[in-house]
């Protein structure tokens, strides 16, 4: 069913005042087309009732998720960004295992916002079991991924992927952390597992926001893209307030914070950047 220009505008604004998540007008056929797969599935033939289900009709909550994993894109996969993780390992964990060191606080708490199924956050709990026996020796790991698509999460917690998702992990991880059942089945160690937490979480939610305190390290991998300036400079101040003053804030490679917050110190390394607090 083809969308009018004044219910893209309904259903847009609705996404947005909830999420942040902004869909400029180039993208209503997506929207629509995302739109046209909940109703069919849920039997509904216009966009009114549709709206009204979602407002507060029977089962509307369970129904707005669905709607939000349908709108939400998942694209990452196991060592996504090397340059990334090559200075989280040399040069910024040892320089903060250092400075907490000092202070006689052995705690490490990295935070993966946008983790979609889970590579990213899996990813930094293999690169930190290798440094349990030597840097984080004696140290408490704590990992938590977070995203508003319930569909993902149950997939991260699951920790069963495929070739595409492993396509890039050099071999020694993927044959230390995976069990390969076929060409097309990779089963992660429980070791990498139970270093990560998953849970539900919308970043436009100040309330809950609020709470995601004290982390060293804090990666939104394109994610900030889906949002409007507004949403962004929302969104990127609490990742500043819920970090620790020593922390760093990473996002995607094709993002910057230019225009949206100039809280932080930009370190560059070789191949990329991040943010400092």
């Amino acid at each position: 069913m083809k969308l009018a220009d004044k219910d893209f505008e309904l259903f847009r604004d609705y996404i947005y005042n909830l999420c942040g998540i902004y869909f400029h007008a180039s993208k209503k056929y997506f929207l629509e087309s995302r739109l046209a797969r909940r109703m069919e599935e849920t039997g509904i033939t216009s966009h009114a009732d549709y709206y009204k289900l979602l407002k507060g009709g029977a089962g509307g909550a369970q129904e707005l998720k669905r709607l939000l994993d349908e709108v939400t894109t998942n694209e990452t996969c196991f060592f996504r960004n090397v340059p990334q993780l090559t200075a989280l390992e040399n040069k910024l964990l040892p320089e903060l295992v250092e400075v907490k060191g000092k202070i006689g606080f052995r705690k490490l708490r990295i935070w993966s916002a946008g983790s979609s199924s889970g590579e990213e956050a899996y990813t930094m709990a293999m690169i930190l079991l290798e440094k349990r026996q030597t840097l984080l020796k004696d140290w408490i790991i704590e990992i938590v991924g977070t995203d508003i698509n319930e569909t993902v999460l149950a997939m991260a917690r699951e920790g069963v992927y495929n070739s595409y998702s492993v396509r890039n992990t050099p071999e020694f991880f993927r044959k230390k952390y995976f069990k390969q059942e076929s060409t097309e089945k990779f089963i992660l160690s429980p070791d990498v597992k139970k270093l990560v937490t998953f849970t539900h979480l919308n970043l436009y939610d100040d309330t809950k926001m609020i709470f995601m305190k004290s982390f060293d390290f804090i990666f939104c991998a394109n994610v900030l893209i889906y949002f409007d300036t507004a949403s962004k400079s929302k969104v990127v101040q609490h990742f500043y307030n819920n970090l620790q003053p020593y922390g760093y804030f990473f996002v995607g490679q094709s993002e910057s914070l230019h225009g949206v917050n100039d809280s932080f110190k930009t370190i560059h390394f070789p191949g990329g950047f991040a943010y400092k607090k």
